[in-house]
């Protein structure tokens, strides 16, 4: 869930290329599945519930604009985790971003269920991203965007081999809210 009490600041995270991927196995009650036509109201109400959208066709729209266009990428890059009963209750899609010329795998749109937070879901799903995302795209360099109202998945990215960068213009972000960001954090990040 963001912790929207506190101020808004982007913060942009690398991992290098060779850096060791935390590994976090999955609890036997749950499972990993991609992502298959229809998933997209799943991919909204788990967004619209940690509150990535304030309303889930938002979320819905949002997805089937970005996304759905790559029906054949979205299907071996768009993972879920879902429980015994079938509701899918974690997201994280391997994606891409251009900065200039450079095209980057990209980590987009992690998320987990609030009911289900606090279960290592969050790191199991990182850890299988980047396992994942090392077989299609091989072992580079790879960026996600996050935000100080998501610190505590920031430590889960930390654990998995981000780090926050210092970076411009990557993927159109300017980056310039790097020192405030990094202020901040220090105050909620180990």
């Amino acid at each position: 869930m963001l912790d929207k009490s506190i101020p808004y600041y982007d913060v942009m995270m690398k991992r290098l290329k060779g850096k060791q991927i935390g590994n976090s196995d999955l609890h036997s009650d749950y499972k990993f599945v991609l992502f298959k036509a229809g998933d997209e109201k799943e991919w909204a109400g788990i967004e619209t519930s940690v509150g990535e959208f304030d309303r889930e066709v938002d979320a819905l729209v949002y997805f089937q604009r970005e996304y759905l266009p790559y029906i054949k990428e979205l299907e071996r890059r768009c993972i879920f985790i879902e429980n015994n009963e079938g509701l899918k209750v974690a997201t994280l899609t391997i994606w891409w971003c251009y900065t200039g010329l450079r095209r980057d795998p990209w980590i987009h749109w992690v998320a987990v269920r609030p009911e289900f937070q606090g279960l290592g879901l969050g790191k199991a799903i990182v850890s299988e991203g980047m396992k994942m995302l090392i077989d299609i795209e091989g072992d580079r360099t790879t960026y996600l965007h996050t935000q100080t109202w998501s610190y505590k998945a920031i430590g889960i990215y930390k654990k998995a081999g981000f780090a926050i960068t210092q970076e411009k213009g990557l993927a159109g972000y300017n980056n310039d809210d790097y020192e405030n960001a990094v202020n901040l954090l220090d105050k909620y990040i180990e």
